[in-house]
């Protein structure tokens, strides 16, 4: 039986709509003729276990992720479009968090600050951040230090508490904590935005056959077009989808050849 997952957004507040828009898509898969459709997705293990299985049929992955670790592993099978502020179409950025007393007006003003990620092969909390701060960096550096927070609502926190300085959290999370946990922005505020990217792909193994990426494709686009799980995406800030090529996520290696190019390789 193969399985599936979501892990990218897989918020407390937003586990419920996460499992109701997978009981709206497994029904529009088996319509389709997938076999192995899971009843219910995986929730809580490692990524490598998740994305390595030749038995994942549906999950959603960083475009860093994409093009790097997991170039070989994980096919995209197309993009969602997020109803938050600093996304466009199928795009999307990261929001440059400071405490609320900060009193930067640009991100240049935070040299020398504590920086914090959620993991260091991220787009969204590392590598969009690092091309941000490149123009600004001197001899390969540009904060004091860089921490690691496992998660861009728990990088939040450290900032709150003063554990951390400045961190660029994906936007949607930013939009789906501010629609759902409101509290957990309380003491932050927005410094900025970077540059913006593909938005995270929904993506199956490599080993899933063209035909059956295909009917996996239109179910997907059956569900976001099923007015049953209108709720359910308006909880998880969905609003449309689009086919969106595993050449197009190549762009996000623009932001790391930008960093290379004024000698600051490394987020430090």
């Amino acid at each position: 039986m193969g399985f599936a997952s979501m892990p990218m957004y897989d918020l407390p507040e937003v586990r419920g709509a996460l499992d109701g828009l997978w009981d709206g898509l497994a029904r529009h898969l088996r319509r389709e003729g997938v076999a192995d459709v899971p009843d219910r997705l995986t929730h809580d293990r490692s990524l490598p276990d998740l994305w390595n299985d030749p038995d994942l049929r549906f999950s959603q992955c960083c475009g860093y992720d994409l093009i790097n670790g997991y170039a070989k592993t994980l096919q995209p099978i197309a993009t969602p479009h997020f109803d938050a502020p600093e996304c466009e179409g199928c795009e999307y950025a990261s929001v440059i968090v400071v405490r609320e007393d900060c009193a930067a007006a640009d991100v240049s003003e935070m040299r020398g600050a504590v920086c914090v990620v959620n993991e260091h092969d991220s787009h969204s909390g590392m590598n969009a951040l690092r091309a941000l701060v490149a123009p600004a960096s001197r001899d390969g550096r540009f904060f004091s230090r860089v921490e690691t927070s496992g998660a861009h609502a728990a990088s939040i926190e450290m900032v709150k508490n003063g554990r951390a300085d400045i961190a660029a959290i994906d936007c949607v999370t930013y939009a789906l904590l501010k629609h759902h946990r409101s509290a957990a922005l309380s003491g932050v505020r927005k410094l900025c935005r970077t540059e913006r990217a593909p938005a995270l792909p929904y993506v199956t193994h490599r080993a899933v056959d063209v035909d059956t990426v295909a009917r996996i494709r239109t179910a997907l686009f059956r569900t976001f077009a099923d007015p049953i799980l209108a709720a359910v995406r308006e909880a998880l800030l969905l609003k449309d989808i689009e086919v969106v090529p595993a050449s197009a996520y190549q762009r996000i290696t623009a932001f790391r050849d930008l960093a290379v190019r004024h000698g600051y390789s490394r987020l430090n």
